[in-house]
């Protein structure tokens, strides 16, 4: 694959899965390991377990709602700069973009970490492509993950700004008896109204932006990096080990 694959998991994972899951999806060759960040999961507690057993394995969150958690009270201790992408988003703000646009201003001027922005419409992903380093897309089909990233590269020239990172998370089951757990998530973004829109606005099902074996993980292959967000059906280590492996598989079958 063209494509930097990484691994994405939820923010609630234990520290001690990370601890064990870090390294072994390191060891496979993939790019960075994603939390994302959720009431009760902090991503970047998730990330201070992963750092210390880890040396290349990127680690970024995936993403922050700055509504909850100000760009200002994040604490990023412990987490190597270089390996580190922020990723950071508006939540439910009544100002999105004046929020995030502040938000990767006030990180700039605390890190050197890579700063992307969650964006689902055409106005953050301009924010994204002009001021951050680049723009991460959810719940999109390989077709809608590439105008959205053409969308954000012209942006971006011009603006006269580098050329953004287009970073894609979808949402992956590597086992049958996941499906439900994926299905519940599908119904759970189905049920959130901008998602809904969006899905409405591009013609999608959000069913279309999953991912469930070696030839659908192929057809996406259209971003700078794809980041397979785990569904399992309890997010245990052997479940997480499991998909870690057949995932791994699926990369040399792209």
């Amino acid at each position: 694959m063209r494509a930097a694959v990484s691994i994405g998991i939820i923010g609630t994972t234990s520290a001690e899965v990370v601890r064990v899951l870090a390294p072994r999806v390191e060891g496979l060759g993939f790019a960075s390991l994603w939390i994302n960040d959720v009431p009760g999961g902090d991503s970047l507690d998730g990330l201070r377990a992963a750092a210390p057993v880890t040396e290349t394995l990127g680690l970024a969150t995936g993403v922050i709602p700055l509504d909850r958690r100000p760009a200002s009270t994040l604490d990023l201790r412990e987490l190597p700069p270089v390996r580190t992408t922020l990723g950071i988003g508006s939540g439910r703000a009544d100002h999105p973009v004046r929020l995030v646009r502040d938000g990767v201003e006030a990180l700039r001027k605390s890190t050197t970490a890579s700063i992307v922005v969650g964006a689902l419409g055409p106005r953050m992903r301009r924010l994204a492509a002009e001021q951050a380093d680049g723009v991460l897309l959810n719940w999109l089909t390989p077709k809608a993950a590439v105008a959205a990233a053409v969308e954000a590269r012209a942006a971006a020239s011009e603006a006269d700004a580098p050329r953004p990172r287009v970073v894609l998370y979808v949402r992956t089951i590597a086992e049958q008896h996941a499906r439900p757990a994926l299905e519940q998530e599908i119904a759970r973004y189905e049920s959130v109204p901008s998602y809904a829109s969006n899905f409405e606005r591009l013609g999608i099902a959000a069913a279309d932006a999953t991912v469930t074996d070696a030839a659908g993980l192929a057809a996406f292959d259209v971003v700078d990096e794809l980041v397979l967000r785990a569904i399992t059906p309890t997010n245990s280590l052997a479940e997480l080990e499991r998909f870690v492996e057949e995932t791994a598989r699926w990369r040399f079958q792209a």
